[in-house]
Order: structure tokens, then sequence, then C-alpha cells
């Protein structure tokens, strides 16, 4: 804790807010083309094997990876999805989501549960 000399010479400096997705640049979503399909054990407690993809942005010519929500999917090589925020807590430096029926990114058939978060229209029988 500063004195109150300290502080009269010297007043307190506002912490910067760090950015937590910086690929985004502020915008809600962007569009990338896949370049790999990688599988990746999670961290320590945890134990499977999630899919992530690496993107390239053209909008700003960054690369990233991000996670692929669901079971299974049909992206491959240069086919174009959606990503947003949203960071992976077991998986170190994968701060992205890809966004389900979006572009080339098809949405889960049969999900019973946060249908919207995977793009599965209500079955009514």
């Amino acid at each position: 804790m500063p004195t109150i000399n300290q502080l009269c010479k010297k007043k307190r400096k506002l912490k910067k807010k760090l950015n937590k997705t910086p690929a985004l640049e502020g915008c809600p979503q962007k569009r990338g083309v896949c370049t790999k399909m990688i599988i990746r054990t999670p961290k320590k407690p945890n134990s499977a094997l999630r899919k992530i993809v690496k993107l390239y942005l053209f909008s700003n010519k960054k690369q990233i990876t991000a996670y692929i929500p669901g079971e299974g999917h049909n992206l491959q090589a240069y086919s174009t999805a959606i990503i947003e925020g949203g960071k992976v807590k077991d998986l170190p430096g994968v701060k992205y989501h890809l966004v389900r029926g979006r572009l080339d990114f098809k949405g889960l058939k049969n999900r019973k549960t946060a249908r919207s978060k995977y793009a599965t229209k209500l079955d009514r029988e």
C-alpha cells in the first residue's frame, strides 16, 4: 500500500485490459479457411481426443487454432468456417470455437439438448 506522499508524487496507473481473442479484432465472428485438422489430448487430469483445426483468416492474415464442438464433423482442408471467441479450458492455446451450421461446417443430427449451439432443428413427431 503506497503512502499519501508517494501517491502525491505519482498517481496510480490503470492496468490495461488483456484481449482474450486478438484474432477477432473486436468482431463477433470471422471467416477462415481450414488448413489442417489436428487431434490433441487435453492437459493433465483429463483424457480424450479433442478435435481442433488450424485456420487461416484472410481478413487479417492470421493463423489460429479453433476447437470443433460436438461429435463428428465434415470439415477437411480448404473448407471455410466461421469462428467465434471462447477458449477450451483443457487445451492450452486454443482460444476460439467453430460455429456449427454455417458455411461448409454442418450441424449435428439427433441432438436433443443445447440444440442451438449445434445447429439442430427440433424434430416434431
